[in-house]
């Protein structure tokens, strides 16, 4: 959440966020690349003396469409649980909510949740969200099939899972329950505070875009404020850099059949350039890793950071040569698709509709096309470049980001608009009302825009950790990490310790008086 969603559809998608286009898938790679490095590392948590087996996979029974009581069909929604630190049976419980990706058993053994659980003597269990990863029901992706396919339906799991799990796992009805999750699940545990407050005590929502948005444009203002920050790595000469080398790109595409076949070896591209729509698409894949190096900045498993790319794009300058950030550009995208194992780039955006218009569950596994549906039908977050201060290139224009609703679901571009319109109006946009929420964000992060930054009212908390970048506070902890992280998880910690304290004397109260 986390871009536009092909490699770069998935690095867009990684950027996930965003729609889903050629660059957003790249960005969607990207993620998962993280996320496998990050969970088959080191940066696992050891498991401690006395500690019980290995995190347990389960599966949920639950109802295809909730809100409609006739309906029988089901789906099985798959769960992962992590019990070597629970204490007692009323100690808290740890959800951790998945999103618009699959759920490794990493979701409670590594990263924050898993890392707070000792202190409390909690339960750890990861929820994986419908449509995603295994939790995909019978009868495929298509149109119909995606009408299930909403925040609301994954949050009316998320209160059926709830309700079942603590049975299953015979949990103390005094028990907490707090929601952890990241990026567009971060959105989620939020708003299962907002609309299940009697099922969910608090939530920690980190790098959450509660605001949806049709045309996300402050994506590329952050990206550039980033590449010109000192704290990350960043100066005004590499922004200037960084927008020297699209420049040259784009003069490239214009200079004629030759200079675009130089252009497509140079870059290591899977098809021609002649196709203007596919020059669009190639800008958009440019504009995704560079936006997808900000947005996981210095984060383990991501093959560059804002330093490194800075470093890159103004390698040469000295000779003063016009391609010098061109050629640094270049040499990025060659340290990415190593990376991600990627052959070559591939921005063909008749390949990118004709993947995004299959509907085998098998073959859609990453979930781009879960997700462009639901930024076509509940978010936006189309990532653009538009404005004239924009560093990088104009295109891809929203209008063919917007194509992609019609061409692959048939949805105008006003019932776009107006989905956007309506998810604000139902969740509240960044004033949520919710109490008990914690939202966590990074200055560095381009998504922090959409979230909620400042607390609203004393029961809301807000945290804006300065250089941090995307979810990086839910991250396994690192040597590296700089002293503001460090920082912003302890106020984490003692903001669990605001909520559950007193949650804590009163089930003891509640015991004594009992006995």
């Amino acid at each position: 959440m986390a871009g536009r969603p092909a490699l770069w559809l998935g690095l867009l998608l990684l950027l996930s966020l965003g729609g889903s286009s050629a660059p957003a898938s790249l960005l969607r790679r990207l993620r998962e690349h993280i996320q496998r490095f990050q969970e088959s590392s080191g940066l696992s948590l050891t498991l401690g003396p006395g500690a019980g087996a290995l995190p347990k996979q389960g599966w949920l029974g639950q109802p295809l469409d909730p809100f409609n009581t006739s309906d029988r069909r089901s789906f099985l929604q798959r769960y992962w649980v992590n019990d070597q630190h629970w204490a007692s049976q009323r100690g808290p419980v740890f959800l951790h909510l998945g999103g618009e990706s699959r759920l490794g058993a990493g979701s409670v053994t590594t990263g924050h949740p898993a890392a707070l659980a000792p202190a409390w003597g909690a339960l750890v269990i990861g929820l994986e969200h419908r449509f995603y990863g295994l939790s995909i029901p019978a009868g495929g992706l298509d149109v119909a099939q995606l009408g299930f396919l909403s925040s609301r339906h994954a949050l009316a799991d998320v209160a059926s899972a709830r309700l079942a799990l603590a049975r299953l796992f015979n949990v103390s009805t005094s028990s907490p329950w707090i929601c952890f999750g990241g990026s567009y699940a971060g959105s989620l545990a939020a708003w299962a505070r907002l609309k299940f407050p009697h099922l969910i005590f608090a939530s920690v929502a980190s790098s959450a875009p509660v605001r949806a948005v049709l045309d996300f444009s402050e994506y590329n203002e952050v990206v550039s404020r980033s590449l010109r920050s000192t704290a990350v790595g960043g100066s005004p000469e590499c922004l200037a850099a960084a927008s020297a080398a699209f420049a040259e790109v784009e003069r490239r595409l214009r200079a004629g059949r030759g200079a675009r076949a130089a252009l497509r070896a140079e870059l290591g591209a899977c098809s021609s350039l002649g196709r203007t729509e596919d020059q669009a698409e190639l800008l958009g894949a440019l504009q995704a890793l560079v936006g997808g190096v900000v947005q996981y900045d210095a984060q383990a498993g991501v093959p560059l950071s804002v330093q490194r790319l800075c470093g890159l794009l103004l390698e040469g300058r000295s000779n003063g040569s016009r391609s010098a950030p061109y050629h640094g550009l270049r040499r990025a995208v060659q340290v990415v698709m190593h990376s991600l194992g990627q052959r070559c780039l591939s921005f063909s955006r008749a390949e990118t509709v004709a993947q995004l218009k299959v509907t085998d569950p098998h073959v859609s596994s990453v979930g781009d096309r879960q997700w462009l549906y639901q930024t076509c039908t509940e978010f936006g977050f189309y990532v653009t470049c538009e404005d004239p201060r924009c560093p990088f290139s104009q295109l891809p224009a929203l209008p063919s980001q917007l194509e992609l609703c019609e061409q692959v679901f048939g949805l105008s571009t006003s019932s776009i608009a107006q989905a956007v319109a309506q998810t604000n109006s139902y969740y509240g946009g960044q004033t949520p009302g919710a109490t008990q929420v914690l939202f966590t964000n990074g200055d560095t992060d381009p998504w922090h825009v959409l979230s909620v930054t400042q607390a609203s009212g004393p029961l809301e908390s807000a945290l804006l950790i300065p250089g941090a970048s995307h979810c990086m506070d839910m991250a396994p902890k690192r040597p590296s990490d700089s002293p503001s992280l460090r920082l912003g998880r302890q106020s984490i910690f003692q903001q669990l310790q605001t909520w559950l304290g007193p949650a804590k004397e009163s089930q003891e109260s509640r015991g004594s008086r009992g006995g």
